[in-house]
C-alpha cells in the first residue's frame, strides 16, 4: 500500500498545483467562467490520470470529467483509481478556499487507499487501509461526540434543491436539534473534515463516487462511522450517505433523517 499512496499523494498535490495556476486565468466574478473552469478541471484531471496509469498502467481509472478520457485504463482491473480533479467547483469559481482534488484507489468493491488535497492551504489527507488516516502525516481521530445536540453539522445539497425536496425536509429536521449546522461545499473536504473531528456529523445524498471514495476510507480509519442514508452498507453506485464521528451519533442522525422523510 506505501507505493499507492506514494503515488496517490504526488498525483493529487500535482492536480492541485493545475488547480492553482488555472485560477490565475480568469476573475472571480467573470460573466461566464464555465469554460474555463471546465478546462481547469480537465487539466487536472489529465496530469493525475497521467501520473497514475503512468505507474500502474493496468489499472482502471473513473473521473469525474469525460468519458473515454475519464475512464481510461483497464475496466475490468481489480485496482480502479476514481478520481475528481476538482471538489468544490463553485468555491473554486468564487475565491473560496475550500476545494480539492480527491483520489481514492478502490479494490474488488473496496476503498484501500485515499488522498485529498486543498491546494491552496496546503493540506493532505491521506488513508491506508488498516493503518489509519492523516493530514500532514499527522495522526487524525474524530471528535467522539455522542449526540446530536453537541454537534456542529454539515450537509451537501443539490445546486437547485427544491423546497419541497427530501434534501429540505431532512435539513429542517435536524437544524433545531444539533449545535449547529454548515454547508461548506466540497463533499470530500466535509468528510476530512470529521476525520479531523472538527465537524462531528455529515450527510449528503446529491453526491457522486468521486466526491466521496476518498472520504469514505478517511472518516473510517478515523474511527467514525458511515454508512448509507438509511443504514445500510455504503454504495458507490448510489452514495448517498450519512456519516458520524461515532456509534450512538450515527444511530441518532439516520433516526432524524428517516424520520424527516416519513412526515
Amino acid at each position: 500500500m506505501t507505493d499507492y499512496l506514494d503515488i496517490c499523494e504526488q498525483a493529487a498535490r500535482a492536480g492541485g498545483q493545475v488547480l492553482l495556476d488555472w485560477q490565475d486565468r480568469f476573475a472571480v466574478r467573470e460573466k461566464a467562467p464555465a469554460d474555463l473552469v471546465t478546462e481547469a478541471d480537465l487539466a487536472s484531471q489529465q496530469r493525475v490520470r497521467e501520473i497514475l496509469l503512468g505507474a500502474f498502467p493496468d489499472h482502471g481509472f473513473l473521473g469525474e470529467e469525460g468519458d473515454a478520457e475519464g475512464q481510461a485504463g483497464r475496466s475490468e482491473a481489480p485496482y480502479r483509481w476514481i478520481v475528481d480533479p476538482l471538489d468544490g467547483t463553485t468555491n473554486y469559481v468564487h475565491g473560496v478556499p475550500i476545494y480539492c482534488v480527491s483520489i481514492a484507489l478502490e479494490e474488488s468493491g473496496r476503498i484501500v487507499v485515499a488522498t485529498v488535497y486543498n491546494p491552496v492551504t496546503q493540506q493532505c489527507f491521506t488513508a491506508a487501509e488498516g493503518r489509519g488516516a492523516y493530514l500532514n502525516g499527522d495522526r487524525l481521530t474524530t471528535s467522539g461526540v455522542s449526540c446530536l445536540a453537541d454537534s456542529l453539522v454539515a450537509v451537501s445539497f443539490a445546486n437547485k434543491a427544491d423546497q419541497r425536496s427530501s434534501e429540505v425536509a431532512r435539513f429542517v429536521e435536524i437544524l433545531p436539534t444539533c449545535h449547529a449546522i454548515r454547508r461548506f461545499g466540497s463533499c470530500a473536504l466535509n468528510l476530512c473534515m470529521l476525520a479531523a473531528g472538527r465537524i462531528d456529523a455529515y450527510w449528503a445524498t446529491s453526491t457522486q463516487a468521486w466526491d466521496m471514495a476518498a472520504g469514505l476510507l478517511l472518516v473510517q480509519e478515523a474511527g467514525g462511522v458511515i454508512t448509507g442514508i438509511d443504514g445500510s452498507p455504503v454504495d458507490l453506485a448510489d452514495p448517498r450517505f450519512a456519516a458520524a464521528a461515532t456509534e450512538p451519533l450515527h444511530e441518532e442522525l439516520i433516526g432524524r433523517l428517516a424520520r424527516a422523510v416519513e412526515k
